[in-house]
C-alpha cells in the first residue's frame, strides 16, 4: 500500500468512528416518551435502543449498528435526514452530522422573516469608523450602522427589493454614481450573487428578484445570461462622494456562524485620499439621533 495514502484512511476511520460516537450520544440522550416510543417495564439502556432508532428513521437495524460501530458504510442524504429526524437533533447538531458524514446538508428556504440578534447588532453599531451592514440569503440589507448611512446612504428610507444589494448596484442612481469603478464592481457583485444564490435555485424570492433585474437594468439583463461565479470575501472599494468626494475603502465579507446564511460586511477607510478623516466629517453632519441609531 502506497504510504502517502495511509493518512487518508486514517483520517476516514476517525472520522467513522466519530459519527458512530455522535450517534450513539444523542441516542442515549433521548427519552423513549420524547421519540414516541413505548418505555415497557424492562428497559437498561437510558435512552433508545439502536432497533428503535432504526425503525423511526426506517433502516436496518444491522445496518444502523454498523454505522454506530464506526464501520465502513456511507449513508446516503436521505437516510442523514431521516436519522436528524429520529433522533430529534436541533440545526447545529443536523449541520454537525450531516460533516461527520462527508455529506452536503440539504438546503431548505427559510420561510421565517431573517432576524438579526441583539449581539451581531450591538457588534454593528460598535464599528463607529466602519461601514458595516448585514446582509440576508437574497442579499437584502438588514442592519446597518450609521457609518455605512453616511457613506452610502440611508437604507431606512428604501423599502422592499429597493434595499437589496443587486437592486441598489444596478438600478439605484444615487449608489450607482458612488462606485468609482462601477462596471468593474458589478460584474462582481453579479458573478458572487450568482454563487451565492445557486442552493437557493428556484426559490420564488430568487425568482422574483432576477426577474425584476432583468426587467429594470440593460446590464444585468446582458450580463446573468453570461452565468460568471465568483467567490469574493474581501477588496478595495473606491467611492466618489457627493459631500466629500473621493474616498477608498477596503471591504470584508464575514460569515454568521448562526446556520443562517447572513454576512456581516465590514468596509474599512483607507489613509489613501484622506479617507478616514473624511469619514468623521461625514458623522459629524448627520443628525444627532442618526449618529447612534
Amino acid at each position: 500500500m502506497d504510504s502517502r495514502s495511509a493518512p487518508t484512511h486514517a483520517a476516514e476511520d476517525s472520522r467513522r468512528r466519530e459519527l458512530g460516537a455522535f450517534l450513539r450520544s444523542r441516542r442515549e440522550r433521548l427519552t423513549p416518551s420524547a421519540a414516541g416510543v413505548a418505555a415497557g417495564l424492562r428497559r437498561r439502556t437510558p435512552g433508545l435502543r439502536r432497533e428503535e432508532v432504526a425503525m423511526i428513521a426506517g433502516v436496518g437495524t444491522t445496518w444502523y449498528t454498523w454505522l454506530e460501530q464506526g464501520r465502513e458504510v456511507r449513508p446516503s442524504v436521505e437516510v442523514l435526514t431521516a436519522l436528524a429526524e429520529a433522533l430529534r437533533l436541533d440545526a447545529a447538531e443536523r449541520q454537525h452530522l450531516f460533516i461527520l458524514a462527508g455529506r452536503q446538508q440539504p438546503q431548505h428556504r427559510a420561510v421565517a422573516p431573517e432576524k438579526v440578534d441583539g449581539p451581531l447588532l450591538h457588534m454593528l453599531q460598535s464599528l463607529v469608523l466602519q461601514p458595516a451592514y448585514v446582509v440576508g440569503r437574497r442579499w437584502d440589507v438588514l442592519a446597518w450602522n450609521p457609518a455605512a448611512a453616511a457613506v452610502f446612504g440611508d437604507y431606512g428610507v428604501l423599502e422592499g427589493d429597493a434595499r437589496n444589494i443587486v437592486h441598489m448596484v444596478f438600478t439605484n442612481p444615487h449608489h450607482r454614481r458612488l462606485l468609482v469603478d462601477w462596471e468593474q464592481l458589478a460584474r462582481i457583485v453579479l458573478a458572487s450573487f450568482r454563487a451565492a444564490s445557486a442552493k437557493y435555485v428556484g426559490d420564488p424570492d430568487f425568482e422574483r428578484l432576477i426577474e425584476l433585474m432583468t426587467r429594470s437594468s440593460p446590464e444585468f439583463r446582458a450580463w446573468w445570461p453570461q452565468r460568471d461565479v465568483a467567490h469574493r470575501l474581501s477588496g478595495v472599494k473606491h467611492v466618489r462622494h457627493p459631500t466629500v468626494g473621493a474616498m477608498t475603502f477596503e471591504h470584508m465579507s464575514l460569515s454568521i456562524g448562526d446556520g443562517s446564511d447572513m454576512k456581516l460586511i465590514v468596509y474599512t477607510p483607507l489613509a489613501e485620499q484622506n479617507s478616514i478623516a473624511k469619514l468623521q466629517t461625514l458623522l459629524d453632519a448627520l443628525p444627532a439621533e442618526r449618529r447612534s441609531a
